[in-house]
């Protein structure tokens, strides 16, 4: 059957390496580590170390009675919209509203809006929350925020599926563009994990890094938080063809899966079934892939694992395929890694530059592929895929290819 080609023709983003992707990928190829002390009351936290935002702009553009409304990753996901609208060229009235949707994927929800409430109620001893503290707080809101501020009046919905919800963002646009639903997709991830309660929550599971994130490094001791948002514009190729769009790159599979299994233990077989169906969907073969960016959190579970998931997928290929985790700079931003991992494999197609894995000292012999060690390398690539294996065992993975 013949599908709709997607493609991507703009894309926006802010995190601790910067406050738009060409600034996120210029760090990214220079190695630059965005983890830093916390800058917040860490109160009785244990762990002093995040990946917060840089480049947030003095003048968000953000319509304040709309803002009344917005917690944080809203708000930073209408400024990666704004970013990725721009690229791509698109501008209110250049466009059919009903004809382009928005689908923003987080991890969790308002994180800053529940926290102020209990420090409202609990702390402040306010007798009510904050009079919009639900739309705040829905995981829902960075969609229909979006839709908002850009003028979207196609398919508009939230997703949420852990470390995975910017893959399934953008799994799920290119179906409403694949099902000839709309003909522009905005998509992507948000989140803003450096608040005190998903803090001390994630403390609790004792998978927190005490100083910088080593994926794949022998002396790994976990991942660090971030916060960050990345948007992409997904257009029907021909959509993007007739307008004269300039094409950043194809979104040519994706694949998805369930580990049905444990909730935050994951499997060798749940991760390879998604790489599967996502090289299936592509319709290419594992020798093809040229960059693989990895989930890499760091943690000794995940990188283990991960690295058998590749070599039962790839075979052969896993010995000669170049791997990365940019989570060593940018940091877990949970529901917005995958998001802005496209930054990085969209513009490794687009420039041949494999991003580093930084902060890696020692080889364990369980990770034992090519992680591009600290040093950005040059080599043709014609075809990445970016990899997001989430609690709850939701696993979803996409290609992209040079166009």
């Amino acid at each position: 059957m013949n599908q709709q080609r997607v493609v991507i023709t703009g894309m926006g983003g802010i995190c601790a390496l910067g406050g738009n992707s060409d600034d996120i990928w210029a760090s990214m190829k220079e190695g630059r580590d965005g983890c830093r002390p916390l800058e917040m009351d860490t109160r009785d936290l244990k762990i002093g170390v995040g990946c917060g935002l840089v480049g947030y702009p003095e003048d968000d553009g953000i319509d304040k009675r709309q803002s009344l409304t917005m917690s944080g990753i809203s708000r930073i996901s209408v400024i990666a919209a704004r970013q990725a609208m721009k690229q791509a060229g698109l501008a209110p009235g250049e466009f059919n509203p009903q004809r382009c949707g928005a689908v923003v994927g987080v991890g969790i929800f308002g994180t800053d809006a529940v926290d102020q409430s209990y420090v409202d109620i609990f702390v402040e001893k306010k007798k009510r929350a904050h009079i919009f503290t639900v739309p705040r707080v829905m995981p829902s809101g960075p969609s229909g925020h979006v839709s908002i501020a850009m003028g979207l009046q196609g398919p508009v919905f939230g997703v949420t599926s852990a470390c995975a919800s910017g893959n399934h963002a953008f799994i799920s646009a290119i179906d409403q563009i694949r099902l000839g639903r709309a003909d522009v997709m905005l998509a992507g991830g948000a989140e803003l994990a450096l608040v005190y309660g998903p803090l001390k929550a994630w403390e609790s599971l004792r998978v927190l890094a005490r100083s910088v994130c080593r994926p794949f490094s022998a002396d790994r001791d976990g991942l660090v938080l971030g916060d960050g948002a990345a948007i992409a514009v997904l257009e029907s190729y021909e959509h993007a063809k007739a307008r004269g769009a300039n094409i950043l790159a194809e979104i040519i599979g994706s694949g998805m899966s369930g580990d049905a299994s444990d909730i935050v233990n994951p499997t060798v077989e749940g991760p390879a079934a998604a790489m599967r169906n996502c090289l299936a969907d592509a319709g290419i073969s594992a020798d093809q892939v040229d960059y693989i960016n990895a989930h890499g959190t760091a943690t000794q579970t995940n990188d283990q694992t991960e690295t058998k998931v590749i070599r039962e997928v790839f075979g052969a290929a896993a010995d000669t395929v170049s791997v990365s985790s940019t989570k060593s700079m940018h940091g877990h931003c949970l529901g917005a890694s995958s998001a802005i991992e496209l930054i990085a494999c969209v513009n490794a197609v687009r420039e041949n530059v494999i991003p580093p894995t930084i902060n890696y000292t020692t080889p364990d012999p369980q990770c034992d592929l090519d992680v591009t060690p600290n040093v950005a390398r040059e080599k043709t690539v014609d075809i990445a895929i970016s990899n997001a294996f989430a609690f709850g065992g939701t696993n979803a993975v996409i290609a992209v290819r040079k166009v």
